[in-house]
């Protein structure tokens, strides 16, 4: 076969890939993007001060489900901070510098940025959010009363709109491909697949139900989240919210 995808797997070995800016000695892009100084951060619960129900990791497991309806009720701000830690909180900087994360990547690059459409959060307003992991906190992007309706046309999902939260998983290209050069864009899937069903885990702890989302209008999405297409685009999204019984 010769079609876009065989060629991608074909170009993208080992032994095709060009030397990587790491080994040309090029500085290390930065380990999350920058924000203004002066922007206001909502901070969340820090994570070891969060109590939540205990689970076994087999149960969880095995509960683990797919659920596109969801509940009116909202997440607590605990309950966010719990998820984002889960899915990309930082336990460490390393003197390397990297990051050390709750979900593993390759190279620890740590390529994403969470974005957040928030719904149904208790003292949060509606709107699209970025996690900032170095801070655990939370910046606002867009609170425009159409993002939910942009973000839920892009994805094509009405399970979007009526989430109490919507994840959005994007991925800063120059910092996977600094290390992995072409063969990066291959690791950055692997990684979002390690996120997401981190996600899927940590919802049932809090009694609330995961949908992955890799089906969307990319230039649709890339733009409402004000993404460039290019260096920074979406990999993967998930809504969530508490499960209807």
């Amino acid at each position: 076969m010769n079609d876009t995808g065989s060629r991608f797997m074909r170009e993208t070995r080992i032994q095709n890939v060009s030397t990587s800016p790491q080994k040309l000695k090029q500085p290390q892009p930065p380990l999350e993007l920058p924000y203004p100084v002066d922007a206001p951060l909502l901070d969340l619960p820090e994570p070891q001060t969060l109590s939540m129900p205990e689970l076994d990791v087999r149960a969880a497991i095995e509960q683990r489900a797919s659920h596109r309806r969801y509940r009116e009720d909202a997440y607590t701000l605990a309950e966010l901070s719990f998820l984002l830690w889960c899915t990309q909180g930082v336990k460490a900087v390393t003197d390397r510098p990297v990051t050390l994360r709750t979900v593993p990547s390759a190279g620890a690059r740590h390529a994403f940025e969470t974005y957040l459409l928030v719904n149904r959060v208790e003292g949060v307003a509606p709107g699209l959010y970025r996690y900032i992991a170095l801070e655990h906190a939370l910046l606002a992007v867009d609170l425009s009363e159409d993002i939910n309706a942009r973000l839920t046309d892009a994805c094509d999902q009405t399970m979007v709109g009526n989430s109490a939260v919507a994840f959005f998983w994007t991925a800063v290209l120059e910092r996977m491909a600094w290390r992995y050069t072409e063969r990066g864009y291959r690791y950055l899937f692997l990684d979002a697949g390690h996120v997401c069903q981190n996600l899927y885990l940590a919802a049932e702890v809090i009694g609330a139900g995961v949908c992955a989302i890799a089906y969307f209008d990319d230039e649709l999405l890339n733009r409402a989240l004000m993404l460039d297409g290019e260096n920074t685009f979406v990999v993967y999204a998930a809504s969530s919210g508490k499960k209807v019984e």
